[in-house]
């Protein structure tokens, strides 16, 4: 362990003190302020400043909002400053500072001197500290409420499909038998009747199945997942998706999968809405380590500058939100005229990557 003098060591104490971004306040035993830095100096009100020159020892509980106990957020009782004994080594206090209002901080008050009861109060700022762990928890609630939902809708999805498409499928089947049997033409004519709207009802609990959640993003991945929802938006709707994948991994970790996908089906159906073209393009590939998404198309556009934007409001803030959730960067570039482009990076860890990664 490397040796320094005492004077190197005052030194350094001194430099400390001066330069520490730490608020710094020196007590004696009457409990009045002896010494702060200027850290200490510029979180504190002039009339704090000033009542703790003139030697009032009951200056800083003006700016002392109380500190965290075992019981309360915030609590006067058993003040750190009158109840030595206590253990306030490490401790949360809250100070009306100037110009940033009541701030939470981590402090500490030891003594230092115990032959002339000198004791050191010493606070750190743990305004960003708050603001990353609100932010973090925010990003993981929406994590949670976004997998809430995607299982709700697998569960539904699934249910759609396997119970209740296969139970229109069967009264189908009997519809069809009933028109060999021996019944007259007005029957014969309800049964075909009953049979185009069961036909019809079974393919939008089938389009709704897959709206919900698509089978094949769980079973296949993104690219099969595509390709399917592509071809079924080109047959009811005749937008032609133009849809190139250049994928090293055939599957992503699944909230990735899930993210890119609800990503690309909300510029689809922003496109078929608003864009008033019959053409959109879409790119789908890896690259430095990110894999990215691109959805454009050549139609009326928008101004971005506008404060709501005709149909991409919620739609834009719920792609930039998913975006984020998974660490994504999401830009939007589009003009009045000149079409519209989407685009999402994402970065990918080794460790998710391939077929194990689901």
């Amino acid at each position: 362990m490397m040796q320094i003098g005492s004077f190197q060591l005052t030194d350094l104490l001194m430099k400390m003190y001066d330069n520490s971004a730490e608020a710094i306040f020196f007590f004696d035993s009457a409990g009045k302020v002896i010494a702060m830095n200027s850290a200490a100096e510029l979180i504190i009100g002039a009339e704090v400043l000033n009542g703790m020159i003139a030697g009032d020892v009951k200056a800083i509980c003006m700016s002392c909002k109380g500190y965290t106990s075992e019981s309360e957020l915030q609590t006067c009782l058993s003040c750190y400053l009158v109840s030595p004994q206590k253990d306030f080594s490490s401790f949360q206090v809250y100070l009306d500072t100037q110009g940033k209002g009541i701030t939470p901080y981590t402090a500490s008050y030891q003594t230092i001197d115990e032959e002339n009861g000198i004791r050191v109060f010493m606070l750190r700022d743990l305004t960003k500290q708050y603001k990353t762990q609100e932010t973090l928890n925010q990003k993981t609630m929406m994590k949670n409420v976004i997998k809430a939902q995607e299982d709700e809708r697998k569960r539904l999805s699934r249910e759609l499909h396997d119970s209740v498409a296969q139970e229109m499928l069967s009264s189908l089947v009997d519809l069809r038998v009933l028109k060999y049997m021996n019944v007259d033409s007005e029957v014969l004519k309800k049964i075909q009747q009953a049979e185009g709207s069961l036909m019809r009802l079974l393919d939008d609990i089938r389009h709704l199945s897959v709206e919900l959640r698509p089978a094949t993003l769980d079973d296949l991945g993104l690219e099969a997942a595509f390709r399917t929802h592509f071809k079924w938006i080109e047959k009811n709707y005749g937008l032609i998706v133009h849809f190139t994948a250049e994928l090293e991994a055939k599957r992503y970790e699944g909230e990735i999968e899930t993210v890119v996908y609800r990503i690309c089906q909300e510029s689809i159906l922003n496109a078929l809405k608003y864009a008033e073209t019959d053409e959109v393009y879409v790119r789908l590939f890896e690259r430095s380590g990110n894999l990215e998404l691109s959805v454009y198309d050549k139609g009326a556009g928008f101004d971005k500058n506008k404060i709501n934007p005709i149909g991409t409001g919620l739609g834009l803030y719920g792609m930039r939100e998913r975006a984020e959730l998974v660490n994504g960067q999401f830009v939007i570039q589009s003009s009045i005229g000149k079409g519209t482009s989407v685009r999402v990076e994402i970065p990918l860890r080794a460790s998710e990557e391939g077929e194990d990664s689901k």
